[in-house]
């Protein structure tokens, strides 16, 4: 029960100080608009680990790999302890334990990007129809772009309905099919 409970915070507060760190990088690569009040906030909140990894880890064409790399590191942080938590011994098999731990990160770190662009679809066309004018439409708005844009692009409107989140979310259930795929076999590995 003690290490349910555990497993619980650890998740809850690891789990979104990861989710902190990734909306961070994704504003940062998406080009999103720093006047809003999302962005104030997730700097506060990481500004104290990121600022000394990008001393230390640079960038790379436009994009913050030291806060992505944090985000990783801290999904895989969660990952061992919620594992050693469960009972897993890892002396056994130490580097494909480590091995295994990491590209589970990895994968989770793709899920949750999955989730962050399917919320911000989602959450836009909601605010499209009670207020388009809120301060995070411009947020929203760039974090769908590049999804949304794709697919505008191949199909138009219809009577004037712009259907190409329906695809867009339709696509996104799909790569979590083939990510939970991935997930289970990479878990079945150690």
């Amino acid at each position: 029960m003690l290490n349910q409970m555990l497993i619980f915070l650890l998740d809850t507060l690891l789990g979104l100080f990861s989710l902190a760190l990734l909306l961070r990088f994704l504003m940062q690569l998406l080009r999103a608009p720093h006047r809003n009040p999302f962005s104030p906030f997730l700097i506060a909140l990481t500004d104290f680990l990121v600022r000394p990894a990008r001393r230390v880890i640079p960038g790379f064409r436009g994009m913050d790999l030291a806060t992505f790399l944090l985000a990783w590191l801290i999904q895989l942080l969660l990952l061992a302890a919620v594992r050693t938590l469960q009972g897993y011994d890892f002396s056994s098999s130490i580097g494909i334990a480590i091995g295994g731990l990491a590209l589970l990160a990895l994968v989770a770190i793709i899920k949750m990007t999955i989730y962050i662009i399917m919320v911000a679809i989602i959450a836009q066309a909601l605010l499209s129809w009670i207020n388009p004018y809120s301060p995070l439409a411009p947020v929203l708005d760039s974090f769908t772009r590049p999804f949304l844009g794709a697919i505008r692009a191949r199909i138009p409107p219809i009577a004037n309905i712009d259907l190409s989140p329906l695809f867009v979310l339709v696509i996104i259930q799909l790569l979590l099919f083939v990510v939970a795929g991935m997930e289970r076999q990479i878990s079945h590995l150690f």
